[in-house]
């Protein structure tokens, strides 16, 4: 068993490193003190070609992987949950619904773009009274001459009112079969479609760099072509895709983790109290001890589930315990770096108070943990009844 990332890998996540240190952590502070979306990084990150990392080279990605994805995104959250927060909702439900169910023709025409930088790319599923569960949404999509009429209200959507968003794929409802089960549809609504407008932003408690609106749909028009994959199945085509959202927003819990312990680390070995360095009180270094450990365990759930989808092999309950787990730890590691930091943690000009307000939504995010709870659950049992 060989836990080393392949060379190409680890040359990757350097790649990353560094441009994080450059282009991302210097300014964060302020992105996040302004709530300012950094749309220049997006572009950049496109120029490194990893705008499309797990997009086929056809259409504009490099197909790296999930290994090489989660390596990346460990240096890209550790500088800026923000920034990675949106990199994820691009990279997974914001592209992979056109990358798996779109036709050439939709690809080359809104993958494209995505894949390399050009725009960003955003999934409207949630509403005001539909979230975990999917199946509730009430945003329809009525069928007429030449394409479908769209009405409803997304909540809590990221990526959809940046100066690069290209548009926003939605899941609606397009009917209901004989026996009343209900149908769905995912479409493609491009930026300046009429009928499609974005409330301000929310005001967030963490995630401050990271543009999150409400859409409406008020008698909005979109023609045959920009319904993705086959009518009826869109909330199977959403399900089919929200295993890579999960991984992804495991890597994005490892690297909140991964930080709040070298921030914790950095301090202990800095701040003084009663004349001997943080780290020598046994109180401390248990903390510390405890977050590394965690820290290491939940960096193996989440290459694993990485592994195993870039091995073709099934990793939904993989993905749904990573999440679960890599998401609680990085709660754990950010409260007790916090506690290390004492007082001065506490200010808003402190590091880790800016990782400690990320930190609660990787619960919430991607599909809560009482519902990785019930994934994890069902898998189980029914492995047991086999």
């Amino acid at each position: 068993m060989d836990f080393d990332l392949p060379e190409e890998t680890k040359a990757l996540q350097r790649l990353c490193r560094d441009f994080a240190a450059k282009e991302i952590e210097p300014y964060a502070a302020e992105w996040s003190a302004n709530s300012y979306f950094p749309a220049e990084v997006f572009t950049k990150l496109g120029e490194l070609g990893l705008m499309g990392m797990l997009i086929s080279e056809e259409y504009g990605g490099s197909n790296a992987g999930y290994v090489a994805y989660v390596a990346a995104m460990e240096e890209l959250g550790r500088a800026d949950q923000s920034v990675a927060s949106a990199w994820n909702a691009h990279s997974t439900i914001g592209s992979l619904p056109i990358a798996v169910f779109g036709t050439h023709e939709q690809k080359e025409r809104w993958l494209r773009p995505l894949a390399t930088g050009e725009a960003i790319g955003a999934f409207g599923l949630t509403e005001p009274t539909a979230g975990s569960d999917a199946a509730g949404i009430r945003t329809r999509a009525r069928k007429v001459d030449g394409g479908w009429v769209i009405d409803g209200t997304k909540m809590f959507i990221s990526n959809a009112g940046t100066s690069i968003s290209a548009g926003v794929t939605i899941l609606a409802l397009t009917g209901e079969d004989a026996d009343g089960t209900k149908r769905y549809g995912t479409f493609f609504v491009p930026e300046g479609t009429p009928g499609y407008s974005k409330g301000q932003r929310l005001h967030k408690l963490g995630w401050h760099a990271l543009d999150t609106r409400e859409l409406i749909f008020t008698e909005c028009f979109v023609p045959d072509e920009n319904l993705i994959g086959e009518e009826g199945a869109g909330l199977r085509q959403f399900l089919a895709v929200l295993d890579a959202g999960r991984i992804s927003v495991a890597a994005l819990s490892l690297s909140l983790a991964s930080k709040a312990l070298t921030l914790a680390v950095r301090h202990a070995g800095e701040r003084e109290q009663f004349g001997r360095k943080l780290h020598k009180f046994q109180a401390i270094s248990h903390k510390i001890a405890d977050i590394a450990t965690e820290v290491e365990a939940a960096r193996a759930l989440v290459y694993r589930a990485a592994w195993l989808a870039d091995h073709g092999r099934p990793f939904s309950t993989a993905a749904a315990m990573a999440k679960l787990y890599a998401s609680e730890v990085a709660n754990r590691a950010a409260d007790q770096s916090l506690q290390i930091h004492g007082g001065y943690g506490y200010i808003l000009e402190s590091e880790i108070s800016r990782f400690y307000a990320d930190a609660k939504i990787l619960e919430i995010g991607e599909g809560t943990n009482e519902i990785q709870r019930n994934v994890i659950a069902r898998a189980v049992m029914a492995e047991a009844a086999r």
